[in-house]
């Protein structure tokens, strides 16, 4: 499922509201949250896209960052806004599909509280060190980490999220402890690794890429199937030995339920739109994440899909958390 709606990254199956205009929508100017910190990948992807849905819609895009709680807060406050289309906030795979499995209580249901929009991107982690360690490879990384026998310890970008349950699959896979250090978003965490005050972290490339051009961090693997084009050079996790991992960190636009079906399909329209225009996919590809886009749909499927096999590898490794 997640290979096919990476192939839409070319197809932009565009739906067939497309290009019909939604009367009286918006009326006053849309919320975006981001729940993740400035500078982050999701906050790059709200910025890009609210630059351009706002010349669309004649009203501003308020682009609001709500980390916390492995974007439990930011994902809240969605799924509590009147159901208008006036709030949206860009989700990611932890707070929609991984934390009804790791959490015993959450303060929204994500099947039953929000409403998927439209896919945004699509991207591997990429496991990552700090530069200053005796490590050139995954392989490398896990004897390494074996003999430090628990001492090391890892960044990630909230309790929950996709770097997190990334990184504890591959310790689970590969048989190695390590001590998790959450962070509120992509930029604090690679800092971190960057300063050498966490040995690693499993994330989406971006706010790593100054410190690797910078000499302070290393990558060593991607999370994807396949190998990525902005970043040929790294193996996949599968070549370097785990080929039961494959994730990628998708993200993408929810309203709150109950929003009518006649706005849901004019954000997808105009948000497929802007994910096809030249110089958006550019800047999101010079940051490692693919455009994709489709219908509200097939993100819902992707969902399902995700929550359905992460929820099985969630009960296997026994992760559980608090809010």
């Amino acid at each position: 499922m997640q290979r096919r709606a990476l192939l839409a990254a070319t197809a932009f199956a565009l739906p067939a509201s497309f290009a019909r205009a939604e009367p009286g929508w918006p009326q006053r100017p849309v919320r975006l949250i981001v729940p993740s910190s400035p500078g982050s990948s999701l906050d790059i992807i709200a910025r890009l896209l609210g630059d351009k849905l706002k010349d669309r819609w004649g009203q501003n895009v308020v682009v609001e960052n709500k980390p916390g709680a492995g974007g439990l807060l930011g994902m809240d406050t969605a799924a509590k806004a009147p159901p208008d289309g006036h709030t949206l906030a860009l989700g990611f795979n932890g707070p929609i599909a991984f934390a009804p499995f790791m959490y015993a209580r959450l303060p929204y249901d994500p099947a039953r509280d929000l409403a998927p929009v439209v896919m945004t991107t699509s991207q591997p982690n990429v496991l990552a060190v700090h530069a200053g360690l005796p490590v050139k490879s995954v392989r490398e990384f896990v004897a390494w980490a074996k003999e430090r026998g628990g001492r090391m310890n890892y960044a990630s970008l909230g309790k929950g999220s996709s770097s997190h349950l990334t990184m504890e699959l591959l310790m689970a896979e590969a048989g190695f402890q390590g001590t998790h250090v959450p962070f509120n978003g992509s930029p604090p965490s690679a800092m971190s690794v960057a300063q050498g005050e966490t040995d690693a972290t499993m994330m989406v490339a971006p706010a790593l890429l100054p410190h690797v051009r910078a000499g302070r961090v290393r990558l060593l693997a991607v999370t994807s199937r396949q190998r990525v084009e902005s970043l040929r050079e790294l193996p996949t996790l599968a070549e370097s030995g785990y080929p039961a991992i494959e994730a990628l960190a998708w993200n993408g636009l929810f309203t709150a339920a109950g929003t009518p079906e006649s706005v849901v399909q004019r954000i997808n329209a105009d948000v497929n739109a802007v994910l096809h225009d030249a110089g958006v996919r550019a800047a999101l590809e010079q940051q490692g994440l693919t455009p994709v886009g489709g219908s509200a749909a097939e993100f819902r499927a992707l969902v399902a899909a995700d929550m359905q096999r992460w929820g099985a590898t969630i009960r296997r490794i026994g992760l559980k958390l608090e809010p």
